[in-house]
């Protein structure tokens, strides 16, 4: 579930556990700026490719003449191309997805410029909707430019093609300025934000201001009923102590307790969020230092 004010970028979804978590959305300057470094990457990287196989081409004395020929050479050059074309095609279709599926849900672009994008809704960012945004993208983006380039190719009417793809562009291209989240149709039919990107480490996101000391926790909790969760209820539960607020914590409380299956006496909601807080923060910073990271309770 989400609040939204129509007068700023603020937005908050509430988990199920009833936690407000605040997010800013990300400027429409920003997610052009992203898109544009991203593109200029892919560019650099299929003409590094492209001459990166040539100079091995020439290197072994193969040339563009023997491709139709019969022989080691040919077959050497043939396999070239197919590399090349394999390549192009990764760059192409698989640069998006692999950033955004990665644990900062962001293309270098996107981290650049500040931004990444986020579910709408409660739970975490899947696979499915980041391909579902990123087919979306061949759509607005990239047919209109083989649809273009295929017309000029085959020697058609280029005007035409020219201002078919222009408006095709132009559509898509102009679709978050008509939406007061800023939403590109991807976004829409995946169910995706693009946000800001919190820039805190993790060792200074996670402190609570009056930390029960160690001596004085009133809960032990077993490492397997910290695994339950990671890096991003821990953030949450951070939230709930730092505001403070009697609701929440009896409902995150209660939450983590069924989760768990550990229970809790009446009264001590705070004592027992803040001895797991601190228990599982300590566990996840373990596994940062032994190179396991926990992004979220999603992750194995």
């Amino acid at each position: 579930m989400a609040r939204r004010d129509p007068r700023s970028r603020n937005r908050t979804v509430i988990t199920p556990e009833g936690v407000a978590l605040p997010l800013v959305l990300a400027t429409r300057g920003a997610r052009a700026a992203a898109l544009l470094i991203d593109l200029a990457l892919i560019g650099a990287a299929m003409i590094a490719t492209t001459y990166t196989l040539i100079w091995i081409a020439g290197g072994i004395g193969l040339k563009l003449q023997e491709v139709e020929a019969d022989g080691p050479k040919a077959r050497a050059l043939q396999a070239l191309v197919i590399v090349w074309i394999i390549a192009m095609f990764l760059f192409r279709n698989a640069w998006f997805l692999f950033f955004e599926l990665g644990p900062r849900g962001a293309t270098p672009g996107k981290r650049v410029t500040g931004i990444r994008i986020a579910a709408r809704g409660t739970e975490r960012l899947t696979t499915e909707a980041v391909i579902a945004r990123n087919i979306i993208r061949d759509i607005e983006l990239f047919m209109p430019i083989v649809f273009i380039g295929g017309a000029v190719a085959a020697g058609s009417d280029t005007d035409l093609a020219g201002w078919a793809g222009a408006v095709w562009c132009a559509i898509f291209m102009l679709f978050p300025f008509f939406n007061r989240d800023a939403l590109r149709c991807g976004d829409v039919i995946a169910g995706t934000w693009v946000v800001e990107a919190q820039r805190r480490k993790l060792g200074q996101a996670l402190s609570v201001s009056a930390p029960v000391a160690a001596s004085d926790q009133a809960f032990t909790f077993a490492p397997q009923e910290l695994a339950v969760y990671g890096e991003y209820e821990l953030q949450t539960l951070e939230r709930v102590l730092r505001d403070g607020r009697g609701t929440a914590l009896d409902d995150v409380a209660d939450a983590i307790s069924r989760k768990i299956g550990r229970t809790y006496p009446t009264g001590a909601e705070r004592v027992f969020l803040e001895s797991y807080y601190l228990q599982l923060r300590a566990q996840l910073e373990q596994g940062l230092r032994l190179g396991k990271r926990k992004a979220d309770k999603y992750a194995a």
